[in-house]
């Protein structure tokens, strides 16, 4: 489904930078564009890719919490503790923000297709292999390698979304993806702790690994090539040297850090390295605290409470992307042209004072023994809804604001969340013991709100940071400045 190379794409790589809200290095379509390009897939196999794609986003994220539930059984088989099993869980959320550095730039070069497909059929079989593991060791290998594997779901997935959808529509398709990205984490714990409840621990990733052979059939036969140009060409004609450095130049790690230097792409990062703290600083402890809190005695029934943010995650599905649309169209209208900062402002209110509500609630009922159960089950739940607000704005502006490198760009945000999900997973249990929920739950609030003046402060001045760093520019075609992506007449 590659299309023809365009006259930017021949030029050996060359990247042209323009002062535009679109795009930081890339001639995007002005005035009179075409975007015909999004109507080669037809609606109806949209849906279905879609649909592909959040299964397959739903694992990675799935495996990071299904331990959670199972902490006391893993440590029992392998002679060890409830904080040792718990820092495999912090490892695999490192890896998995590790490796959007290297798949995201790949997908730059051989397409989406392929990287979802090869990471499918490894994510079942890194699963197989932490459900057979002998021992602790065995077990830290293969759960890493999973998360290593299971993220360049989530790179594709993304760029997929932006590769069909027109970026007026996109916030409603990363909606129902998102969803499964953040089903997963929640609905995880639960279904393990059914598991071991009444089987082995090792039930859960014999589980998983069948899931992830599921999705590497359903990519196989229902997944395109959706990228609009594959970098590959560019390799045509080089000798094996000039081929290696160059591949090396396009696939290097250093790419997706290196768009750090762009504040906006900071500040968007901060805005879901804050939600996705909040996630698993919230998820992780659970069962340490609500179990006791509620003198609960049996995994499955910890694994109850997990159902609140899942379920608020479905509710959120249907209203936070096409919220995050309804912005940029409402904006388009006030301005007359597509700003992609103006997405931004569809998640303010929720990451700046719903979130950190939430938190402070959630915390200090569970630190003073107030509300009973319903009171953290509503606000969990809350929170949960709230995220689905936040999460397809933050990424489909990734999408949105550097189209020629949108994988890299995504990546670079997973990066940045996933090491913070790691932080708050690791963390989190001994700042609880030393601190107290209430306080610690103060801190991620505060976390939030600090964030969300970042991310508006983006809205205001994110052309004038990106004007500063690239300087002056002039469309290649017509010699005239660009702006902002103007509608068509």
């Amino acid at each position: 489904m590659s299309l023809p190379p365009t006259e930017a794409s021949l030029d050996g790589g060359a990247l042209h930078h323009i002062p535009s809200h679109v795009s930081h290095d890339i001639p995007m379509p002005v005035a009179n564009s075409d975007d015909s390009v999004y109507d080669r897939v037809p609606p109806h196999r949209k849906v279905v890719i879609t649909c592909v794609l959040a299964l397959c986003g739903f694992l990675a994220p799935m495996s990071s919490t299904t331990v959670l539930s199972a902490l006391p059984e893993v440590a029992s088989t392998f002679n060890s503790t409830g904080s040792i099993i718990n820092l495999t869980n912090a490892i695999y959320l490192l890896f998995m923000g590790i490796s959007p550095c290297f798949w995201g730039p790949i997908s730059q070069v051989y397409g989406r297709r392929w990287i979802c497909f090869t990471g499918a059929l490894l994510f079942f079989a890194c699963s197989l292999g932490t459900a057979l593991s002998p021992n602790l060791p065995a077990f830290f290998v293969f759960r890493a390698l999973t998360a290593f594997q299971g993220t360049s779901f989530l790179i594709v997935g993304s760029s997929c979304i932006g590769d069909i959808y027109r970026p007026t529509e996109r916030g409603t398709a990363l909606s129902w993806f998102m969803s499964g990205t953040l089903i997963g984490p929640a609905i995880g714990p639960f279904i393990a702790g059914v598991i071991v409840t009444y089987r082995s621990w090792r039930v859960i990733f014999y589980l998983q690994a069948a899931l992830g052979g599921l999705a590497t059939v359903l990519v196989f036969f229902f997944l395109p090539e959706t990228i609009h140009q594959k970098r590959s060409h560019e390799l045509a004609g080089l000798s094996f040297g000039q081929k290696a450095g160059r591949l090396w130049q396009m696939t290097n790690p250093l790419r997706v850090i290196k768009l750090y230097r762009y504040p906006n792409l900071i500040l968007a990062a901060a805005g879901s390295s804050a939600l996705v703290w909040n996630m698993y600083s919230l998820l992780t402890p659970i069962r340490y605290i609500i179990n006791p809190r509620f003198n609960l005695t049996t995994p499955i029934q910890s694994g109850l409470f997990y159902l609140a943010p899942g379920v608020g995650y479905i509710v959120g599905t249907f209203m936070g992307g096409r919220w995050a649309d309804h912005t940029v169209k409402k904006w388009i209208e006030i301005r007359g042209v597509r700003v992609p900062e103006d997405r931004l402002r569809s998640c303010i209110p929720f990451l700046g004072a719903v979130i950190p509500g939430c938190m402070l609630i959630y915390g200090w009922s569970i630190e003073k023994k107030a509300g009973g159960i319903p009171l953290p089950v509503i606000v969990m739940f809350l929170q949960g809804v709230a995220q689905l607000f936040c999460f397809p704005s933050l990424n489909t502006y990734c999408l949105d604001v550097m189209q020629s490198r949108s994988a890299e760009v995504v990546a670079g945000n997973y990066l940045a969340r996933y090491l913070f999900a790691a932080a708050g997973s690791a963390v989190v249990l001994p700042a609880v013991e030393k601190i107290g929920v209430g306080w610690f739950s103060t801190v991620s609030a505060l976390f939030l709100v600090v964030v969300a003046v970042g991310v508006h402060v983006t809205t205001v001045w994110g052309k004038s940071w990106r004007d500063k760093i690239d300087g002056p520019k002039q469309d290649k075609v017509s010699a005239r400045p660009v702006d902002d992506e103007k509608l068509p007449a």
